[in-house]
């Protein structure tokens, strides 16, 4: 039976100015959330110019009086903030590669663990625990079509099944579908399945932004950080499974968990 250490912690130190990564855009469609500033109907996104020189083979087929440069709108990626700019950018990419996650979940591990590092120093959790849980939960960020974008959240949002007593346990509406979108019943969301009452307490706002947002990857690894740092210090194996079994209550989901994680710390060194 594989257990998790400590082992998976990153010495990390925090460094400016994270390498740019693509912006990637999709519909803002996650049932009772506002979209993000400058994404509103009738907003305009910021955007820069780039004035680019149309190919000279091109130019010649252009109607005469045509002009040899057009200037095109390309969208401007949103700076790294909160907990994502904690960890080491070189680093981040290396273990991202080796460990086969997408970079952005990554940064949203590694920051949440650094920041409980600093906030619950008796904790000890590694930020292979909480990439496990998010591989488990939603491979990352990418269930049935989502995908992370530069700024951490998942679009289209990530919800789980209904809970409506036939496949899975049934649990009432908790939240009005303000979280969901269901008023019939809850469904886990986001990229690390929270279900809605759960992150009525323990929502977190991991990139700073002012808004708890279980589709956020800073919000929602923070979170979960401080939900399994709940059940004390996690270098202490005996803790670790009793955390993530609350996480979710079967004996072989924290097995999965376990090797997950011990496999992340050896992929990422």
């Amino acid at each position: 039976m594989s257990v998790v250490t400590p082992r998976g912690m990153p010495i990390l130190a925090t460094v400016a100015g994270l390498a740019v990564l693509g912006w990637l855009i999709f519909g803002w469609l996650v049932p009772g959330f506002r979209p993000p500033e400058g994404e509103r109907a009738g907003v305009a996104p910021s955007a820069a110019v780039v004035i680019t020189t149309v190919p000279p083979g091109a130019a010649a087929s252009l109607p005469a009086g045509e002009p040899a440069s057009v200037a095109v709108a390309v969208k401007a990626t949103p700076p790294l903030v909160g907990n994502a700019t904690l960890a080491d950018p070189a680093w981040a990419a290396r273990a991202a590669q080796t460990a086969g996650i997408p970079v952005r979940a990554l940064l949203g591990y590694a920051g949440a663990s650094l920041a409980l590092a600093a906030e619950q120093p008796s904790c000890r959790l590694g930020w292979t625990t909480l990439a496990a849980l998010g591989n488990i939960e939603s491979g990352h960020g990418t269930h049935n079509g989502s995908e992370l974008g530069a700024d951490g959240a998942a679009r289209p949002g990530i919800f789980g099944p209904a809970l409506d007593g036939n496949a899975f346990d049934a649990m009432g509406d908790t939240d009005r579908g303000a979280w969901d979108g269901s008023t019939e019943g809850d469904r886990a969301v986001g990229p690390l399945q929270f279900i809605p009452a759960t992150w009525q307490r323990w929502g977190a706002d991991g990139n700073g932004d002012g808004v708890d947002d279980p589709q956020q990857i800073d919000d929602a690894a923070l979170a979960a950080g401080r939900y399994l740092c709940h059940y004390g210090e996690l270098s202490r194996p005996d803790r670790w499974r009793a955390a993530v079994f609350a996480y979710n209550h079967v004996d072989s989901y924290v097995n999965a968990v376990a090797a997950t994680a011990d496999s992340y710390a050896d992929l990422a060194g």
